[in-house]
């Protein structure tokens, strides 16, 4: 059975609005259109424009591609701690619903604004924290991003290694993406399996499209992966019901 899907990690690459070098490398592009074309015949109904490291503190393409894209989709960017509740707010307007923490690939705020930050955004506007990690890195950080109000955690973390902290932080209430299946070094289905065991609520699909720098770009057997790992009700919480309530779509 074919579910509705709520891609809660996608990324558009558009060359017309400003890119920053990442180590030395820039994505191929990846329009609006490149992406709606690749997901036609998935049964997208929504989704969440992720800010790469090579977008850094730019607004003006994911403006843009939300606008495009239509009010099923919303934006998680990257701002500086130094950012105005005023343009929080105009962020917000536009379908923005998040704050990406890239501690892996950089580009974004540091680490240090991390905590205060997700109360500020969580406060203004009920906005959520992403982070970008192998999960094995942070553990200094562990205690307190347990006590934050509201946070998602890109890619199943990683690691094998970074598996404890993650169950702890889903046990803690985060939301963790199953996305990026190419990225980790360890069995997708048993991760998958267990993260819904401790808490139903929190893993959301995401097809992590175009890929970039992934040893294995997204194909849609993922998506097969997470109905015969969870069965068809449970799927259909990851898919769709589980991003669509945490990224507060139509609010």
């Amino acid at each position: 059975m074919q579910h509705m899907i709520f891609d809660a990690h996608l990324h558009i690459i558009d060359p017309v609005f400003p890119l920053v070098s990442n180590d030395g490398f820039l994505p191929d592009a990846f329009t609006v259109d490149d992406y709606v074309g690749q997901t036609a015949s998935l049964g997208v109904g929504g989704g969440a424009v992720v800010s790469g490291s090579f977008q850094s503190f730019d607004q003006s393409y994911l403006i843009t591609a939300l606008a495009a894209l239509g009010p099923t989709f919303v934006g998680v960017t990257q701002l500086p701690f130094s950012v105005s509740d005023e343009d929080l707010l105009m962020l917000g307007s536009h379908g923005v619903r998040a704050v990406r923490f890239n501690l892996r690939r950089g580009g974004s705020e540091t680490s240090e604004y991390l905590c205060e930050f997700a109360h500020r955004v969580y406060d203004l506007l009920g906005w959520h924290i992403e982070i970008y990690a192998d999960c094995k890195s942070l553990s200094e950080l562990a205690d307190k991003l347990c006590r934050l109000p509201a946070i998602s955690i890109d890619h199943l973390g990683l690691s094998k290694e970074g598996l404890p902290l993650l169950y702890q932080l889903a046990e803690s209430g985060a939301r963790v993406k199953a996305t990026g299946f190419g990225r980790v070094d360890f069995a997708v289905s048993q991760a998958i399996k267990r993260l819904f065991e401790i808490n139903p609520d929190a893993l959301m699909f995401g097809t992590d499209l175009p890929s970039t720098r992934s040893p294995r770009a997204f194909n849609p057997v993922d998506i097969e992966i997470i109905g015969n790992a969870l069965g068809d009700a449970a799927a259909k919480k990851v898919l769709w019901d589980n991003a669509a309530a945490f990224y507060r779509l139509g609010v």
